[in-house]
């Protein structure tokens, strides 16, 4: 195997040696008043604080997170579409808790519907939304079960769409973590409307439950819920200077604390750690031999943009390696993988990518070949 080495950013040299750089100080996360939370960075993935993160607990309307998502699943795929007009049920009307106030037999659009769960919490919308895509309620819970497993939301199994108390109905901190990143990367238009602070329907201003979209203009959402057994819970996320946080508080004993303790949590965040871009999609990280090709070389790139998750300020401590599996033979085609970059922090790997072709690479002509073969022949034996 072929291995070559190439640094991001090199270490300090002195005349004494290699002098490492001060490491970044941080201090001991804040200790929350919840029952568990979790903080992640938006762009990697990379858990910075966690506390019982794999405890199940009742998410409430932080249900509708999933609700939302399906929905929004559904039109990118153009099996419903945002004007679609939605049958408000018998059911869907007379559902209990908080509502978008929607009424029996009208119809709604889905994407009026859809900003009354996202900012109204309604249970009513909800559940037309559920009937909508699934035909009922009962068979909607079934595809946000598929959908949490594909996911990767180990410990979460729903049984409504609205969060409504249920046997059985439970999830994590860490999986709603998860759920929230897929909400933000996977459907961003529609991930707008968490910031939305007021929606109006049937004359009913009714206000976003996420006090931080007013306290703090780096918060986006993402949203409320609560029940007597869950608590006060808030999954939000933040963007700054570049770096997006996603916070879950779950857990808290009144409406003021779960926003107070999510403050904390992304202050920990901002002021101690930072997203760094080591790569950019297909840039070139170096060029490598080919036998047997029309081109005697090739760049090595990676597809898509490369970040990591650092201590403020612990830019020196970052290090690359480039692995090459082994010679490069044509013919190549472009995003075909033939290694890996792994980026490691202070000597513990951070992120592990693909390596792959940046461009295509055809197969050479009879005495390319032939003379390519000679070489290789020559080169082996005198090593």
């Amino acid at each position: 195997m072929f291995k070559r080495l190439f640094a991001c950013l090199l270490l300090i040299v002195s005349a004494n040696g290699v002098a490492q750089a001060d490491k970044p100080l941080i201090p001991a996360p804040p200790q929350l008043a919840a029952t568990a939370y979790l903080l992640i960075d938006a762009h990697t993935g990379q858990v910075l604080v966690e506390h019982d993160a794999d405890k199940q607990i009742p998410p409430a309307s932080l249900t509708k997170m999933m609700t939302s998502y399906i929905v929004s699943e559904e039109l990118e795929k153009g099996a419903i579409k945002e004007q679609d007009p939605v049958n408000i049920s018998e059911k869907a009307w007379r559902m209990g808790g908080s509502k978008m106030f929607v009424k029996v037999n009208d119809k709604v659009p889905v994407i009026d519907l859809l900003r009354g769960v996202i900012v109204q919490s309604g249970n009513d919308a909800s559940i037309a939304l559920a009937e909508h895509v699934s035909g009922s309620e009962e068979v909607f819970a079934e595809v946000m079960n598929q959908q949490a497993e594909r996911l990767g939301m180990t410990d979460t199994h729903f049984v409504n769409a609205t969060g409504w108390p249920a046997e059985g109905h439970l999830t994590t901190a860490r999986d709603l973590g998860t759920l929230a990143r897929a909400l933000i990367n996977d459907h961003p238009d529609h991930y707008a409307l968490y910031s939305e602070k007021y929606f109006r329907f049937n004359g009913i201003n009714q206000p976003n439950r996420n006090r931080l979209l007013w306290r703090d203009p780096a918060v986006d959402g993402i949203k409320t819920g609560h029940t007597e057994e869950a608590g006060y819970c808030l999954v939000a996320s933040a963007v700054k200077r570049g770096m997006r946080l996603i916070s879950v508080v779950v857990g808290t004993d009144s409406d003021e604390k779960r926003a107070a303790e999510t403050q904390k949590l992304l202050a920990y965040g901002f002021r101690y750690f930072q997203t760094h871009k080591v790569y950019g999609a297909n840039d070139v990280l170096q060029t490598e031999r080919v036998w047997g090709g029309k081109a005697d070389s090739v760049g090595i790139a990676v597809q898509n943009d490369v970040f990591v998750t650092i201590p403020r300020g612990g830019e020196e401590s970052i290090k690359a390696d480039l692995i090459i599996d082994g010679e490069l033979k044509a013919p190549l085609a472009k995003g075909q993988q033939v290694g890996k970059v792994i980026v490691t922090l202070d000597g513990q790997t951070v992120a592990d990518i693909p390596a792959v072709v940046a461009e295509d690479v055809e197969e050479g002509g009879f005495f390319k070949r032939l003379w390519d073969s000679i070489k290789r022949f020559v080169m082996g034996f005198f090593q």
